[in-house]
């Protein structure tokens, strides 16, 4: 009986496993990382990069956003930020990217 509940269970785990990796469960995955990270860097209408994802180990996704700014013609100015969004929690951190000039 034992035998037969530690075989289900691990044949649970196994079909939960190949689910969450399905493109179905990627998209859905990267479609609320978007979402997240648009919304706490407050862009309007920014470039999105494709996601990045980590290993399980790590557990996030980053994502670059670019926004231009054209208010001063002379000196437009572009914003990057970069996003890392946590898988356990869905917590998103912003950090602007300063690009070095050589």
């Amino acid at each position: 009986m034992k035998t037969a509940a530690f075989t289900l269970t691990v044949f649970a785990f196994c079909v939960g496993s190949a689910h969450a990796s399905s493109p179905a469960a990627w998209e859905a995955l990267h479609t609320k990382v978007i979402s997240s990270c648009m919304a706490k860097s407050a862009m309007v209408s920014p470039f999105v990069s494709e996601p990045v994802d980590f290993d399980d180990s790590v557990g996030k996704v980053a994502l670059l956003l670019l926004e231009g700014s054209t208010r001063n013609r002379k000196q437009p100015k572009d914003t990057t930020v970069i996003c890392l969004y946590d898988k356990r929690s869905g917590k998103v951190a912003i950090e602007e990217i300063q690009w070095k000039k050589n």
